[in-house]
C-alpha cells in the first residue's frame, strides 16, 4: 500500500494575501463613512454657497431699487457702484432690461461669482450693479470647508476605531472558535467550541459554534460505532481462525496443505491486523517510553529482519520513545517497500529522521492524495498481495509516538510530474521531546490536501 500520512483537519498553505478580519471590517466602515462626510461635506458647502449668493443677490436688488427711485427723484443715484448704461453689463441681461423688467443674475468667472442687477428708467437710461461675495462671507466659506474637511477626517477615524473595535471583538471569537476546533481535531472529544467563544451576546459565530460541536459530536458518534463494528467482527473472527489454523496444522503433509495453511495464517494476520487499527481508532493507546540510541537501534532491527537491507548512519541521536511501536512501524515501511518497490532498499537514520526508500515506481499519485487508505494496495494492476493496513497501522503507530509520517516519489530534478518516479521515500519525524499526552485517532482527509 503507498500512501501519505493525513492530518486530522490539515491546513493547506497557499500564497494568497491574508488580512485580519478586524483590518476588513474597519477599512470597510472607514470607506463608508469617508463617502458618506465627502457627501455631506459637498451638500453643505453647496447649500451654505446658495444660501450666501442668494443673500447678496437680493441685497443687490434691494441696492438698485433704492437707486432706481433716487435717480427718478432726481437726487442721483446713492451707491457709488450703480452705473448707468454700463457697457459690461451682460448682452442677456441687457436684452431683458430693454424689455422693461428689471433683472438681476449670478454668473461664473474664473472661479469668482459675479453679481449683477439691472433696472430700466423713465429717460431710457439703464442702472445696473456689479459686485462679488462680500469679504465676510468668503471667509465664512472658508472656515465652513475647514470645519467640513475636519469633521470628515474625524468621522473617518471615528469609524475605523469603531470598525477596529467591533472587528476585534469578533475576531477573537473566530480565533477561540478555530483554536477549538483544532483541539476537537487533534482527538479532544471534551472540548466544545460554543464553551469556548465564550460571550453575553449571541450572533451568527454562535451559529457556527453550535453546528460545529453538532458535526463534531455526530462524527464521533459514526467513528465509535465504525471502530466498534469493526473490533467486533474481527474478534469473533479471531477464534474460528484461530481454530481453523489448528485443524490446518493437523492436515497430512502435502501441497494442499501448504494452500490451507498459508491462507489461514494470512487470515490470522488481517483479524490481528483489524484488532490493531481498531485499538488506534479508540484512541486509547498510550506509548511506553524509553531512552534508546536510535541508529544502533534501527541498524539492528533491520538487520534481524532483512539483512539484504542497507542501513546508513549518518548521525546517531539519542531519544525517548516507545521500542516496540517504533519497531512496528520500521517493519510495516520495510515490508511495504519489499512488496510494492523494487530492491535496493535503503534505510537512512539523521538524527531523529528515519528514511526508507525503495527504487520502485513509487506511491501512485491518488494515495499521495488521499493517504493510507484500509484493504486497498497500492498495486496499479491490483495483483499485489496484501490488505492495504500497513500505511495505516504504521501512521496510527507513528501518532502515538508523536511522530509525523510523510511520503513522496523522488523524480529527477526538474522532471514533470509525467516523469516516472525513481522510487518511493517514506520518512519518520520523530519529535524533539517524548510524547506526554499522545494517542491515535481517527482521521479525517482534507479536500485536496498533502502533507
Amino acid at each position: 500500500m503507498r500512501g501519505i500520512l493525513r492530518r486530522p483537519w490539515g491546513r493547506v498553505e497557499r500564497s494568497h494575501l491574508r488580512t485580519g478580519l478586524r483590518w476588513k471590517l474597519s477599512a470597510a466602515i472607514a470607506l463608508v463613512a469617508g463617502l458618506v462626510a465627502i457627501a455631506l461635506s459637498l451638500v453643505v458647502h453647496n447649500a451654505a454657497r446658495v444660501s450666501m449668493l442668494d443673500n447678496a443677490r437680493d441685497l443687490a436688488n434691494e441696492r438698485v431699487q433704492i437707486a432706481q427711485r433716487n435717480y427718478e427723484q432726481k437726487r442721483g443715484p446713492n451707491f457709488p457702484s450703480i452705473k448707468v448704461d454700463d457697457p459690461g453689463l451682460p448682452p442677456a441681461l441687457r436684452e431683458k432690461v430693454a424689455e422693461g423688467r428689471r433683472v438681476s443674475d449670478v454668473t461664473e468667472h474664473d472661479g469668482v461669482p459675479d453679481i449683477w442687477a439691472a433696472v430700466p428708467v423713465k429717460d431710457g437710461h439703464v442702472l445696473s450693479l456689479h459686485s462679488h461675495l462680500p469679504d465676510r462671507s468668503v471667509d465664512v466659506m472658508k472656515d465652513l470647508d475647514q470645519a467640513l474637511v475636519i469633521g470628515s477626517v474625524a468621522v473617518v477615524l471615528g469609524g475605523s476605531a469603531l470598525g477596529v473595535l467591533i472587528g476585534g471583538q469578533l475576531s477573537r471569537r473566530l480565533r477561540k472558535a478555530a483554536a477549538a476546533a483544532n483541539q476537537v481535531a487533534k482527538g479532544e472529544t471534551e472540548v466544545r467550541v460554543r464553551a469556548a467563544i465564550g460571550g453575553v451576546v449571541r450572533d451568527e459565530t454562535d451559529d457556527l459554534a453550535r453546528a460545529v460541536d453538532a458535526m463534531a459530536d455526530a462524527l464521533r458518534l459514526r467513528l465509535e460505532a465504525e471502530r466498534r463494528v469493526t473490533a467486533d467482527i474481527a474478534h469473533e473472527l479471531r477464534t474460528p481462525v484461530t481454530g481453523l489454523l489448528t485443524a490446518a496444522e493437523l492436515l497430512p503433509p502435502g501441497r494442499p496443505t501448504e494452500l490451507v495453511l498459508d491462507r489461514a495464517k494470512a487470515m490470522r494476520t488481517l483479524v490481528e491486523d483489524v484488532l490493531e487499527v481498531a485499538r488506534l481508532d479508540s484512541a486509547s493507546e498510550r506509548a511506553e517510553l524509553q531512552d534508546i540510541l536510535l541508529g544502533e537501534f534501527v541498524a539492528r532491527r533491520v538487520a534481524a529482519k532483512d539483512p539484504a537491507v542497507t542501513v546508513r548512519v549518518v548521525h546517531e541521536s539519542e531519544v525517548t520513545t516507545d521500542p516496540r511501536r517504533l519497531e512496528r512501524v520500521l517493519f510495516n515501511l520495510l515490508a511495504n517497500a519489499a512488496r510494492h518497490g523494487q530492491p535496493p532498499i535503503e534505510v537512512t537514520v539523521e538524527g531523529r529522521v528515519i528514511r526508507v526508500r525503495d527504487h520502485g515506481p513509487g506511491f501512485p499519485e491518488e494515495l499521495l492524495a488521499e493517504g493510507p487508505s484500509r484493504f486497498r494496495t497500492g498495486s496499479m494492476d491490483r495483483a499485489g498481495q496484501g490488505h492495504g493496513l500497513g500505511l495505516t497501522i504504521a501512521a496510527g503507530q507513528a501518532r502515538v509516538l508523536g511522530a509525523r509520517l510523510t511520503f513522496r516519489n523522488v523524480r529527477p530534478a526538474g522532471a514533470p510530474a509525467h516523469v516516472p518516479a525513481e522510487g518511493a521515500v517514506a520518512v519518520l519525524w520523530l519529535p524533539e521531546h517524548a510524547p506526554t499526552n499522545t494517542g491515535s485517532y481517527q482521521t479525517l482527509p482534507l479536500p485536496g490536501g498533502t502533507t
